[in-house]
């Protein structure tokens, strides 16, 4: 994991994001601060692609110039081409963007203008009266389509088998230069800056107390949300990361503990394409390929969601093929596979999401014999080492139990 609590001084070219609108006309560019007079007030909003858009992926998909199959076994020199272009004939023939579109659609969205920043969020709220406001932040590289399945077991749990008491208010911000969300213009984001437009965000909603969730980037940006707004926020919940000993922690671990971090080191995630270094180094230079031709930028997402998977699977597998499609779909037509590294790009090193000390802490996976390191820097209340799931994301493996562990984690809390 990167430290993305630190800022770089390094630069980088802005590149504006299509935002599709209510507008027939088709996707508008993203406008510059002093063109907009609506700040603080919150627009609805709704996916509408143009056609022309479809038609041109299609075509590209179709011209698609194929790379040779390099010598090795399966995985072992990237995705292999015949993998990828079963996938990439399923995404032109088969696959179906104006279904997913719709479903997606049916979530209600809204935009906001916090920071200089337009800010794309989801807001469900649940039938149950009493339920608990709670903001999940997506990683990289995924997006707010990372909990299309998980919302509807947090908001309405009576419809699906569980505690109505238990229901939770959703709101699902996507990070600057992630999906429909306006990309920074300028270096110096991090998690503490992104915290502060997630507890503007809630107070514009009207929520006086809320829970914080969040995995991969997420995180790192829950924590600081509770940093940033510690008389609301009631309780953090990681899908996992935390308690990973740093270098500087291995020669005062015990025998249990190094037993558990050099499992960690010998795991396949942690021997993939280092999208950090590449990304910290030249994301402009590796953006032209990913932006301008789909093939790449799906090869570079099976790479990830492999990697970030169990080992032995596909991803399509694990995730299913058309999730994994929409939420490249979603990058291809926002162009956002550049804007989204920033977490990288203004990083200045290598760290591990860490605790904080103004509210509960709660994982969805803990680490066996790791609770000591976890809870140096947190109040750790919740850390149970039997949760199904494999993949780093969970929300979409296991999105019934993760419902199910957080109904849990903030019982207590609400």
């Amino acid at each position: 994991m990167t430290d993305i609590t630190a800022q770089a001084t390094s630069t980088t070219t802005h590149q504006d994001v299509a935002v599709a609108s209510t507008e027939p006309a088709g996707p508008a560019r993203a406008s510059s601060p002093s063109s907009r007079g609506d700040a603080g007030l919150v627009r609805p909003f709704r996916i509408a692609i143009p056609q022309r858009e479809v038609d041109d992926l299609n075509d590209r998909l179709a011209r698609t110039r194929w790379s040779r199959q390099l010598p090795g076994a399966g995985w072992e020199r990237g995705v292999p081409v015949e993998h990828l272009r079963e996938v990439a004939e399923y995404w032109r023939d088969t696959y179906d963007w104006r279904a997913q579109e719709a479903r997606l659609n049916a979530f209600p969205q809204f935009m906001t203008r916090i920071d200089g920043q337009d800010i794309h969020f989801l807001h469900v709220r649940s039938p149950e009266p009493d339920a608990l406001p709670v903001v999940l932040t997506h990683g990289w590289p995924n997006s707010f389509l990372e909990f299309a399945d998980l919302i509807g077991p947090l908001t309405d749990p009576r419809a699906h088998g569980g505690d109505p008491d238990q229901a939770f208010h959703v709101v699902v911000p996507s990070p600057p230069g992630f999906g429909f969300s306006e990309p920074p213009r300028e270096t110096g984001w991090n998690v503490a800056r992104v915290a502060g437009l997630w507890a503007e965000l809630m107070s514009r909603l009207g929520y006086e107390r809320y829970g914080v969730q969040g995995g991969d980037l997420g995180a790192y940006i829950a924590p600081a949300v509770a940093e940033a707004d510690p008389g609301r926020v009631v309780g953090v919940y990681l899908i996992g990361g935390l308690g990973i000993p740093s270098e500087e922690d291995v020669p005062g671990l015990t025998e249990e503990e190094h037993k558990a971090y050099s499992a960690i080191m010998d795991a396949d995630w942690m021997h993939g394409t280092d999208h950090h270094a590449l990304l910290r180094a030249a994301p402009q230079s590796f953006a032209y390929g990913w932006e301008d031709s789909p093939v790449g930028g799906l090869a570079w997402m099976l790479q990830k969601l492999k990697e970030f998977g169990p080992a032995g699977t596909v991803p399509e597998d694990v995730l299913g093929r058309d999730a994994i499609l929409t939420n490249t779909s979603l990058y291809w037509f926002t162009g956002t596979f550049g804007s989204s590294s920033w977490p990288m790009y203004d990083s200045t090193g290598i760290g591990w999401p860490q605790g904080q000390r103004h509210a509960p802490t709660g994982v969805y996976h803990g680490i066996p014999g790791l609770r000591r390191i976890a809870q140096r820097d947190c109040d750790l209340v919740h850390w149970p080492l039997d949760n199904p799931g494999e993949h780093h994301f969970i929300a979409m493996e296991q999105p019934a139990p993760l419902a199910a562990d957080m109904a849990t984690f903030f019982a207590a809390l609400r």
